[in-house]
């Protein structure tokens, strides 16, 4: 699970790798760190939903979801005056 949302294991490394191709490799060793521990919740850091954000824009199937949670918590954090 990230950000609440189940993500299925082949998908966190879809999204590893598209952090990986935008040079975001603190977040993207995170999740692999996780796939490889078979870890079932992974906490994330603001910065680490906000680089996974960055990477989902072109939203693959079965990541809208995930997209959708934390495009709604950042705007709330902005809202708020937290971003």
């Amino acid at each position: 699970m990230l950000a609440g949302v189940p993500v299925p294991d082949r998908l966190i490394l879809t999204i590893a790798g598209s952090l990986r191709d935008a040079d975001l490799d603190d977040t993207a060793e995170r999740l692999e760190n996780g796939y490889d521990r078979e870890t079932k919740l992974l906490a994330l850091s603001i910065a680490e939903r906000d680089d996974i954000l960055q990477v989902l824009v072109d939203c693959p199937d079965g990541l809208c979801e995930l997209r959708a949670v934390l495009l709604s918590e950042q705007t709330w954090r902005a809202r708020e005056g937290l971003a």
